[in-house]
Order: structure tokens, then sequence, then C-alpha cells
């Protein structure tokens, strides 16, 4: 489709929504606004959002009237396919498109593609640094926080695309081709989204996936590009493997080691797998493997997701907020490498937290818990024999009582296991309070 003096109904007022309208306009197309909340309001969006500043606003449910003359449907990563609205668009006949279907449209140069489970952003993030170490024009765009309409015109040959992309943004895609894909353990609509992912790559692109996945083993060779494949558990005569405490990348009968797991600032094995998916990328993209070293050894955790925050006295401080069930938090645990004082709890979302305990095995120093689910959580430490459990009021009382206790070579981490509502606004907050408490200590 020539999308210039098109009619495009925009779905969803959010920062993608106002993106993607933004790239219209930018490219002479008649945008259309489309929110399905009746309440929205009208005048702070459109202060808000100068695009929308004379733009049709449609709220509510769409009619068919309001469907008359629109070329194309744009909708933004939230929002559900199977909605009426997207229904009554379909019966219409008018073509559906992603937010990342229409920023493909117009951007240029190479694409690598992050999309799975687990693990998505600091892959994204890692594999964007690896690749602003080698070529001079990167953008990381996608789930991490940026839209990819946001900067899609302003890419060139030379420029090099990371995004990172949710399974519901890969529904909506028809033309999309990442030169580089990485599909990061299992995702939960596997089998119904499989195709869309690698559908139009060509045998000159790579596809890296994890071979401990066996629906991705099976995937890698249905494949018309090349599969590279990373493990955490075997060598491979092909590929990226964690062996010891080491990453290699074997290829054609060589193997060279890349880094000892040492020289990296994050923590745990999943994040070993993060670290050989960005690799297989970065190599796949033409990256000299000394420039993605460097990169490697300077990368820190992303914000709130096993991160070190500080050494005090000998104890390494770690803020994992963003474990907010317990098995998010379970991979918190399993990342230590050091007797380990966890503060835990918050608002009680209804889990169970059996497992969580039972992921301890004998790592976990002393468990210090907080919020609603104090009580909940203690008593299911006790079930299973798990005793030295201290209660607190506060995230700052947790964080003193931490600090009095905990020895020299041994860890602090807040990895929650629930929500942080009640104490707090979001998982942000609180993983920002625990930073400053932290710094606040006295060496």
């Amino acid at each position: 489709m020539e999308l210039t003096g098109k009619r495009v109904l925009v779905a969803g007022s959010g920062k993608s929504g106002i993106a993607a309208a933004e790239l219209l306009k930018k490219k002479q197309n008649e945008v259309i606004l489309f929110d399905g909340n009746r309440e929205l309001d009208v005048a702070a969006l459109r202060a808000k959002a100068p695009v929308f500043s004379d733009a049709e606003i449609l709220l509510g449910e769409l009619q068919d009237s309001d469907l008359e003359q629109v070329d194309l449907a744009v909708l933004s990563p939230g929002i559900p396919t199977d909605l009426p609205a997207v229904e009554a668009i379909r019966q219409k006949k008018i073509p559906i498109w992603g937010e990342i279907e229409l920023a493909y449209h117009f951007a240029k140069g190479p694409i690598a593609a992050i999309t799975g489970t687990n693990g998505k952003t600091t892959t994204t993030a890692l594999t964007g640094e690896i690749l602003a170490n080698c070529f001079s024009d990167v953008k990381v765009v996608g789930n991490i926080g940026i839209p990819y309409t946001s900067v899609a015109a302003d890419t060139t040959e030379e420029t090099v695309t990371v995004a990172e992309i949710s399974s519901f943004q890969l529904e909506t895609t028809h033309k999309f081709h990442p030169d580089h894909l990485n599909r990061h353990h299992t995702m939960e609509c596997y089998i119904r989204t499989k195709e869309r992912i690698a559908m139009n790559q060509t045998a000159e692109d790579v596809c890296v996936l994890n071979y401990e996945d066996a629906a991705l083993r099976e995937f890698g060779g249905t494949l018309n590009c090349r599969p590279l494949f990373f493990s955490s558990v075997r060598k491979l005569d092909q590929g990226l493997y964690l062996e010891g405490e080491a990453i290699y990348y074997a290829m054609d009968g060589k193997t060279e080691k890349v880094l000892d797991v040492e020289e990296l600032n994050i923590l745990g094995t999943h994040n070993y797998e993060n670290a050989m998916a960005a690799v297989g990328i970065a190599l796949s993209m033409g990256a000299p493997m000394e420039k993605i070293r460097e990169a490697l050894r300077a990368f820190q955790a992303v914000e709130h997701r096993i991160e070190y925050v500080a050494e005090i006295r000998g104890v390494r401080y770690y803020n994992d907020s963003k474990g907010t069930n317990p098995d998010a938090a379970i991979k918190g645990i399993c990342a230590m490498n050091r007797p380990t004082y966890l503060i835990g709890g918050g608002y009680d979302k209804q889990s169970d937290y059996d497992e969580w305990i039972l992921s301890f095995g004998g790592k976990v120093r002393k468990l210090v818990l907080i919020g609603q689910t104090r009580e909940k959580i203690a008593e299911c430490a006790r079930r299973h024999g798990f005793l030295d459990v201290e209660l607190c009021d506060s995230l700052e009382e947790a964080v003193d009582l931490c600090y009095r206790n905990a020895k020299s070579g041994e860890a602090v981490l807040l990895s929650p296991a629930c929500a942080s509502w009640g104490m707090f606004r979001d998982y942000e907050e609180r993983g920002r309070v625990f930073q400053e408490c932290v710094r606040g200590l006295q060496e």
C-alpha cells in the first residue's frame, strides 16, 4: 500500500497511538482517532498530543458510518484483535496493521527483533548496547518503552534497529521482515504465532533460538532462514553455549571463548542465556567479537531486574522489584551466588508461595517480610521448615534489619514475589525506594 494521502483510523490514544498518528501525519495522511473509553477527556488529549488537535475523535463504539472511506486501521499494541470494534473493521475489509507493521513500512536499515515469554527486555537492552558499541546509529524500540513509530521516519539505510516485540504485536504484522530474530524461551501463543514470527525471513537471515526449548528446536528445522542455537546446559557443535563458568561460540569447526560469566554484571543462568542470545544476534549482524566483549562487560542489569545497587561493608545489595510473583522471584533466588538476606512480601494477589520457599535451597539466610502478605508467607515458610523469618512494617525497616545482620560475603536481595500496591504506586517506585535506602546506609 502506498501510504500517502490516506484516511487512517488509529485505535488507542496512548503513547503508541500518538506516535503512530505523528508518523502518519508526517507522511501526509489524515488521522482519525478511535478510543473505546467513552469518558476520555478529549480536551486534555488534544492539549497533550497536538497531533490530534484537528483530528476527528471517535469514542465508545464504532458505527458503520465511522468507517466509511477509511483506508487503513492501525492498532496500538495493547488492543486485542478480537474486540467488537476490530471485528467491525475486519467486516468492512479494511486492512488492519499493528504499530510495528506501520513503523516497518517507513523504516530503513536492518532490524533485530526479540520476542518470547521471558527475558525480552534484558536481551533487547543488551543487544542494543552491544550493537551501539559497533555501529554509529542504533535505535532500541518496542515494548522496552519507545514506540517503533516514533523513530521510523528518522532511520536510514545505516540505521540498525533493535525491537522488543510481543506476540500480540505479531498478530498484526504482514510484511514485517526482521533481518535477525531472537526467540527467547517459549511463548504462550507459540503455535498460533510461530509462523508469523519468521514468515518473511529468507535464507540470508538468522533466527537465534534457545536449544533447550523442545518446541524451538523443532521450529528451527522449519525455517527458511538459518537457525543459530544457544544452550545453557550442553555443548553445541554450532552455536553458543555455557560450559562451566564461561560462554563459548562454536562455528564451522572452530570454538572461541566469548568470556567468563564472572566478567558480567548480570547474575543467573537465565541472564547468561540472555547474553548468549544477544551475542548471537550481534555476531549475525557483523559485530566484531572484541566489541561484543567490551559491551558485555560494561552492561548493567535493567533497572529493577536483579539490578546491582551497591556493595557496603562487603555485602552486595540487589534490586529485583520486578519480581512481582513467585515464578519471577524464583529467578532472583536462583541468580544469587552468595548467602542471601531476602526481602519479600507486598500486596496479596492470592498467589501460592510454596514453590518460592522451596527454591531457597540453603541459599537464603533470612527471610524478611513486609506488606499485606507477610503473615501468609511466614506461615508458608514455617510449613516448609524455614524458620528464620522476620516481619517488618516498612521497606526502610527491612533494609535496616538486613544491614545490621548481613556479613561481608553475603547479599541482600529485594525480590518480593508480590505486587507493590498498598505500599507503593508500582514496582518501579518500590525499587527506587530500595535503592535510596541502600545508598543511605553507612559504610
